[in-house]
């Protein structure tokens, strides 16, 4: 019998694919303990002589990386859809393919971005702490009174497929529609009834901004101050994608001088948000932890696909979701 094969894992997963891995004796594990991730000194000693690493969106896969686990290494399996923690042209030029994990979070992700869009609307977390915090004393006409989702106008930035199921969740509520995408989709745009159109229209006409863009050198810093200038008064940002995509000094900017209403983010420029933020004093704006893709289910699937990426990047065989083609010939 040959050798098992050596992977490092980052961090503990979830899954039925996860735990048939860790039976097999074909796969000798190595799984980081605990909810941080490896300090890079560990990350750097762990890969040493791997023929497969499973990696999260909080660990640096870099050339050094790769050069500290050594040509032997078969393939990077990320759990997550975004890769941009990854050196993607560093794996390419080495021959290692380097797997994702789509499509099974678009829902659950399009349910998080509504769960923002209606509680920075509605103010619900800033209510709910009212009420822990004993304030709640009678009851007033304006008590707690925020803005009307039905019929308003909602932009989204990036219409890939989560951008889309945003979008068929705003019918329910009578709202237009607005999208921009750097490649146009006029197919997919009118499968939702939204409306095309160009950045700047739509950050001046959208009473919701909702970010749902891929981070790429071109998106870092998308929202900045001039965005922000461009949108009106009373409209309110929403980020389920990536936090660097949003330039957070001109956010913080906006709020304080009423450029906009409100945010609500499940994503910040650095995770986790410092406790200094201005943003955590802010009772217009909702911070989460990055919890978009965050049910049970649809993290289980993730975990899933990146075991099935390992397998077959470990066996030479095409990755069922790869977002680099290259394989070892």
């Amino acid at each position: 019998m040959s050798a098992p094969y050596r992977v490092f894992v980052t961090r503990e997963l979830p899954g039925n694919g996860f735990a048939a891995l860790r039976d097999d004796p074909d796969f000798a594990l190595d799984v980081w303990p605990g909810d941080f991730p490896p300090s890079r000194e560990n990350l750097l000693k762990h890969v040493a002589g791997v023929d497969g690493l499973v990696c999260l969106i909080t660990d640096t896969i870099d050339a050094a990386v790769l050069d500290a686990a050594g040509e032997q290494l078969k393939v990077v399996s990320q759990m997550a859809v975004g890769v941009d923690n990854v050196d993607v042209a560093a794996c390419a030029a080495r021959g290692i393919p380097v797997g994702n994990t789509p499509g099974v979070l678009t829902e659950t992700t399009a349910d998080m971005a509504w769960a923002l869009i209606l509680s920075s609307a509605r103010r619900v977390v800033e209510a709910a702490e009212y009420v822990k915090d004993g304030e709640w004393k009678t009851w007033t006409p304006t008590q707690m009174a925020g803005i009307d989702v039905h019929g308003s106008t909602l932009g989204i930035i990036g219409f890939g497929a989560i951008g889309q199921a945003i979008a068929r969740r705003a019918q329910g509520f009578g709202m237009r529609v607005l999208c921009w995408n750097r490649t146009p989709r006029p197919d997919q745009a009118a499968a939702v009834g939204a409306e095309q159109c160009g950045f700047e229209d739509l950050l001046s006409r959208s009473d919701f901004v909702c970010v749902s863009i891929a981070l790429t050198d071109d998106t870092r810093k998308l929202i900045n101050a001039e965005a922000f200038r461009l949108m009106h008064p009373g409209a309110i940002l929403v980020n389920t994608a990536r936090g660097p995509i949003v330039d957070e000094d001109a956010l913080v900017t906006a709020l304080q001088q009423g450029q906009i209403r409100g945010a609500g983010l499940d994503v910040t420029a650095i995770e986790p948000l410092s406790m200094d933020s201005p943003l955590l004093t802010m009772d217009n704006v909702v911070v989460l932890p990055h919890i978009g893709s965050a049910s049970m289910a649809t993290r289980g699937k993730m975990a899933d696909i990146a075991v099935a990426n390992l397998r077959a990047g470990l066996t030479g065989q095409p990755l069922p979701h790869s977002v680099s083609w290259s394989v070892r010939g």
